[in-house]
């Protein structure tokens, strides 16, 4: 056994793409070698800014013999199923078996010596490499079929035990050399075999471990902030960036004149993270420091003076910039920069951001006076709306567009807005995604559930619904963030009437500005869903006499479209809440048991209905009544039986059947009196009363009796069962 060095050295690999690179690599090595029967004990992968590699542990010198076996067709198959078969396996037919009418054949395969399996393997490796980014270089680059990779490549080490392996790409010969430190060591450095590869590159000022280089990184940044009484902010994206641009990494302190913490610290953080690569740090009292901590690539004659120095004029150059923008900003209040907003383009087919800022206030604004969001007041909702995507067109988002919503947080506080409309702001976005906060003051609670609302009505509207991986506008991302608002802030309210009314107001906008607000006020007359196609036109139409004829009868055939695009929308909000509750350990066909009894769809109510009937579920009782029931239902379906007809007994029933009656009578109530009072574990506990008369009656009575009377009573008794049933839950759509 021995082990195996391979390094792929080019140009500059993108700091981005080296932690992948080296993952792919090794993933790729291994199907190679497997193709050939070999598998190594190990493999460990390097990657530098300038290096790919890896040490293939315990490889044996020579692959073992196999021997495959391949089935083919029948003996009585055409001849051209043969000749396929025999072209496959590269075999003669008096080379195959025949086994009870069907051809086999046996393939032997000697072993081969690794190093031409390595020969072979690591060209292949290197032309099918996944970079998301590859170019091609060189004379060889004026045919297509030249190689690709991410920068230039410059060196290749195959090295078997001490031996090299003969291989070449594109004219680049494996040997033993490589090279270190670009500016620490000069000349080529010979490696010897997989041992001492790390080691003398590390006496070059290379260390070949990504996960070192961090550790590094993280541990001196850490000391060398202490040492000032600071402490560093953990980023540990940044550490990864910083490991990936050095291969002999050095932190450094620096420091920023005070002045500049004027600038909202979001703003100098990201100019520092961003812009600079640089850490941010925290004094004792847990504020903004006036100083960073970059990373160079050097051990410095002067201990790194002249480098901070300059990383001093280039973040002061860049905090100047940033500072110009929060003034000039400041001087122009959020109501004008938001009548700009008519310049940018929301959708080609749902206007302009205004047109949507105009949606979302009105949005927000109902949210607010309907009491969906309570203790809102509906005038501050509106205001924060009109307001909330005015820093879209601010120099400081165009400069840094990870703090839209940010600043116009600060824009708003320092122009003396309230502080509840100012934080509706800031927040609205708000949550973006998993472990993101979640936003519980009223105002912004409205404008938030109003953003989201109309992002995906709108596009539901537009028919631009997610597919497959495909979520262009990010609506699921807005559907998960709405549930989460709702559920954490226990908005109480019918999704259905919201997604409405947001239609409505999308609708109301697709007509000129002084016909908006009248089609929105009659369109609220229309009942959400329960008027569908014709019938609904004919409620429309005398709603909409008030307009001119055209635009009444556009209205009318909008608003009829809406009662299936709420549907679809619904549909759309449970599979998120499936995947949204998941993790909660909430069964997704529990979800889809309650929201199939149509008119629920206040989450939060579901919810509650979901989580007692997952406990209900569990118990013995739960268990053996879903049995029960999914009895019953059977029956009823193959009957025929899909309504429960009254009961009237003309004949004397049987115990079992009277105390199944009897038990019915008392439950049905109790359940139907706990579900209006949403308590949803008494109404599992006045079902679960109906267990021992069910599996009674099913031990003793007969439903299908020959007595025509005694049969069409049982039936009705099974479907009473049923509905009782479905008055908390349809259990036909629980498995198990």
């Amino acid at each position: 056994m021995t082990d195996f060095l391979l390094e792929l050295r080019c140009e500059e690999i993108p700091a981005r793409m080296q932690l992948k690179a080296s993952d792919d690599l090794a993933r790729l090595f291994t199907e190679e070698l497997a193709k050939a029967g070999l598998k190594p004990a190990s493999i460990d992968s390097f990657v530098t800014p300038r290096r790919l590699a890896l040490i293939a542990r315990d490889l044996p010198l020579e692959t073992a013999a196999v021997s495959e076996e391949f089935k083919g067709p029948r003996t009585s198959a055409p001849a051209q199923a043969l000749e396929g078969f025999l072209r496959k396996t590269g075999l003669t037919q008096d080379q195959l078996e025949d086994r009870d009418g069907v051809w086999f054949a046996v393939v032997n395969k000697p072993g081969r010596a690794t190093t031409d399996v390595l020969a072979e393997a690591v060209p292949a490796v290197i032309r099918a490499f996944p970079w998301p980014k590859s170019m091609r270089w060189g004379a060889a680059s004026a045919t297509t079929e030249s190689l690709r990779w991410v920068r230039p490549l410059q060196g290749i080490i195959a090295l078997l035990g001490g031996e090299i392996v003969p291989l070449s790409i594109e004219g680049i010969e494996a040997g033993r050399e490589t090279v270190g430190h670009r500016f620490h060591s000069t000349g080529a450095i010979r490696i010897d075999g997989a041992d001492d590869y790390a080691d003398k590159l590390r006496a070059a000022y290379v260390i070949v471990s990504h996960q070192e280089r961090q550790a590094i990184i993280e541990a001196k940044a850490g000391e060398a902030a202490a040492a000032k009484g600071y402490s560093v902010i953990e980023d540990k994206g940044l550490v990864a960036e910083n490991a990936g641009l050095t291969e002999w990494p050095v932190p450094l302190l620096g420091d920023f004149d005070p002045e500049f913490l004027e600038v909202p610290p979001e703003v100098i953080q990201l100019t520092l993270r961003i812009n600079q690569k640089y850490f941010v740090l925290r004094d004792a009292t847990g504020r903004l420091a006036p100083a960073f901590i970059c990373t160079a690539n050097i051990e410095a004659k002067d201990g790194g003076v002249a480098i901070v120095a300059g990383n001093r004029k280039v973040l002061a150059a860049r905090l100047s910039d940033a500072r110009f923008f929060w003034q000039q900003d400041r001087k122009t209040p959020l109501a004008e920069q938001a009548k700009k907003l008519g310049r940018i383009t929301f959708h080609e087919k749902l206007g302009t951001v205004a047109d949507k800022v105009e949606r979302l206030a009105k949005l927000a604004e109902w949210l607010a006076s309907e009491g969906i969001v309570p203790n809102c007041d509906p005038a501050l909702a509106r205001q924060a709306a009109e307001l909330c995507k005015a820093d879209l067109v601010t120099e400081m988002v165009g400069e840094f567009p990870e703090l839209q919503g940010v600043m116009g947080g600060y824009y708003a506080r320092a122009e003396g807005l309230p502080d509840a409309v100012a934080d509706a702001i800031r927040d609205h976005y708000k949550p973006v995604g998993q472990g993101d906060d979640v936003p519980t003051a009223p105002v912004t609670v409205a404008v938030s559930l109003a953003d989201k609302l109309d992002t995906i009505a709108c596009f539901f509207w537009i028919d631009q619904r997610p597919s497959g991986s495909k979520d262009p506008f990010a609506l699921r991302r807005a559907a998960i963030g709405t549930i989460s608002q709702l559920l954490t802030v226990g908005v109480r309210g019918s999704l259905a009437k919201m997604v409405d009314h947001a239609l409505k107001i999308q609708i109301a906008t697709e007509f000129a500005h002084g016909l908006r607000d009248k089609v929105l006020e009659v369109a609220e007359f229309v009942i959400p869903r329960f008027e569908v196609g014709e019938a609904r036109k004919e409620v429309l139409k005398p709603l909409m006499a008030g307009l001119p004829k055209e635009s009444a009868e556009d209205a009318v055939e909008k608003l009829t479209r809406t009662p299936q695009i709420i549907e679809a929308v619904l549909d759309f909000f449970a599979d998120r809440l499936k995947v949204q509750q998941k993790e909660a350990g909430v069964r997704h066909d529990l979800i889809d048991a309650v929201f199939a009894l149509g008119g629920e769809d206040d989450l939060v109510r579901l919810l509650a209905r979901v989580k007692a009937l997952q406990s209900f579920v569990a118990t013995d009782d739960g268990t053996n009544l879903l049995a029960g029931y999914k009895r019953a239902a059977n029956i009823l379906k193959k009957e025929g039986v899909e309504q429960a007809e009254a009961i009237s007994l003309s004949y004397e029933p049987e115990k079992a059947e009277a105390d199944l009656i009897a038990a019915l009578d008392a439950a049905e109530p109790r359940a139907a009196q706990a579900v209006a009072a949403e308590e949803f574990e008494g109404a599992m506990a006045a079902l679960a009363t109906l267990r021992a008369p069910i599996d009674a009656f099913f031990e003793t009575v007969t439903v299908n009796d020959a007595d025509p009377a005694k049969r069409t009573t049982r039936l009705a008794l099974l479907a009473r069962v049923r509905d009782a049933v479905h008055n908390v839950a349809d259990f036909s759509k629980i498995t198990g």
